[in-house]
């Protein structure tokens, strides 16, 4: 098992995209089924760290990124095999311009 880490931006990025959704969707409900989703999908790497895709942007490719997607929202992370660590480094929009996000 791996130990997920998550970085202040990565932890910023998700509170306003939940803040977002429940201010949108006049749901705080709605909001936290999105969070268990973008939740369950963190944890998964604790047993399966290599199981995001590689980034199209070939400036993320290079540094190692993986992404997961859940629904519209992409979450960036890197795998540290010796140390077990999944870092969580940034969760963006996946309909904006994310290269200058990460």
């Amino acid at each position: 098992m791996y130990n997920i880490i998550r970085t202040d931006k990565a932890e910023d990025q998700l509170r306003d995209i939940i803040f977002y959704i429940a201010d949108d969707s006049g749901s705080v409900n709605i909001a936290l089924k999105y969070l268990d989703k973008i939740e369950e999908s963190i944890n998964r790497l604790k047993e399966f760290p290599s199981s995001g895709s590689i980034p199209r942007y070939s400036i993320i490719r290079k540094q190692d990124y993986k992404v997961v997607i859940v629904e519209k929202h992409l979450i960036f992370y890197k795998a540290n095999e010796k140390k077990k660590e999944v870092i969580i480094y940034a969760i963006v929009d996946g309909r904006r311009e994310y290269k200058n996000l990460i």
